[in-house]
Parts: structure tokens; sequence; C-alpha cells
């Protein structure tokens, strides 16, 4: 194995791992059991992966097929549900397992797209898909809007970084692409996260502190 496709299949273990955890969080908010937990951990992990491969022409899927991909989303997601009472102190817990998996799919997503010859539209639509699919499908079993609609600028990071991928792949080579650009998605994340800019951060807020109708909107307003 290449240093490359080891890279890319580390990233891949952390992007599982983070996203199956953000996907546990958000079924024990929501109230469900530790099997819902494992759905909607094991689809945000896997999801966005299986339909980058249907879009390349890769059949079967990877995460289908590959046993330990599988596995590590339902382990980290049945370990991120049993751990939710504690790290729920930590209000931005979910937000910030998302932004790890975000910026690590996408430029997984990236790579992949670029193996396989596509062009650069190609290339950061690829980044985009792998890193939000996930997302989506989550969001849509928990039975909310999702993600990518209720706040653009979650995709667009993901599409950002494709072209950040893009930008470095002839300067620096591929493994420092790589990870140059799973960084600077994650840390664009946590800055939009910690700054309180993100949407779903303020949804947190009023959830997790009972806020009424008119507070509600006035912290939209911020």
């Amino acid at each position: 194995m290449g240093f490359v496709s080891l890279l890319i299949n580390v990233l891949n273990y952390v992007g599982i791992i983070a996203f199956a955890s953000s996907g546990a969080f958000k079924a024990y908010e929501k109230g469900l059991d530790i099997l819902g937990g494992i759905v909607l951990g094991s689809s945000v992990a896997l999801a966005g992966g299986i339909i980058r491969d249907v879009l390349l022409g890769i059949f079967p899927p990877t995460n289908i097929v590959y046993l330990p991909y599988a596995v590590t989303a339902i382990t980290a997601s049945i370990v991120a549900y049993a751990f939710y009472p504690l790290v729920s102190r930590f209000r931005e817990a979910f937000l910030y397992a998302d932004a790890v998996g975000l910026g690590t799919f996408a430029a997984v997503g990236a790579e992949i797209a670029y193996q396989h010859s596509l062009n650069i539209l190609g290339i950061i639509l690829m980044a985009a898909i792998t890193a939000t699919g996930g997302g989506v499908v989550r969001d849509v079993l928990a039975g909310e809007v999702p993600v990518i609609f209720r706040r653009d600028i979650y995709a667009t990071i993901a599409m950002l970084g494709g072209i950040l991928y893009v930008i470095l792949r002839p300067v620096v080579g591929g493994e420092v692409d790589i990870l140059v650009t799973a960084v600077s998605i994650i840390l664009v994340r946590f800055v939009i996260i910690m700054k309180g800019l993100d949407k779903s951060y303020v949804t947190i807020r009023m959830v997790r502190h009972g806020v009424n109708n008119r507070e509600r909107e006035a912290l939209k307003r911020k």
C-alpha cells in the first residue's frame, strides 16, 4: 500500500468515527434508542462514500464491501451514543465531530475523484458529495431539513476545500494536498463554530436553554 492509499484509509477511518459520532449524538438528542443511534451513525458515516462510488462507477461501493469500515461505523455509533450524557456538557460536541468528518471526507473525495481522472468540476463536486451526502441522509432519517439546505456555507466549505485541493495538487503532490485540504476545512468549521456563526449552533443553544419564540427570533437575528 502506497503512502497516499494509506493516508486515504486513515482519513476514511477518522471521518467514519467523526460522522458516526455526530449521527449517534443526533439520535440521542432526538430521543431515539441505541438502534436508532446505530442507524443514524452508520448512515452518516458511510452514505457519502457510497454515493460517491456509485457516481464514479465503483461497484460495489467500498463502504459496503469493506467490512472494517462498517464495523468501525457501528462501534463508533454505539460508543458515542453511550457516552453522550457525558459529552453533552460540551455543547458543540455534535458540531465539532461533524466538522472533522466534513474535512476528512472532502479531502478523500477529492483525491479519489482525481485518481479517476475527473476534471476540475468533477473533483470539486465529489469533494462536496462525499463530505455532505451522509449528513443529508442523517437529517432525512431524523426528520429534519438536510443541513445543506439550511445553511449553504456548510456545502460551500466542502466545495472550497475541493478548489483548494485542485490548486495545490500540481504544486505539492497528493500526500500534502490531502492533509492541507482536510485540515483547512476542519479549521474553518471550528472557527465558525467557536464564533457562533453557525445556525445550528444557535439552534443548540435554543434547545438546551429552553428559549421562547421571541428570544429565538432575537438569537437568529444575531
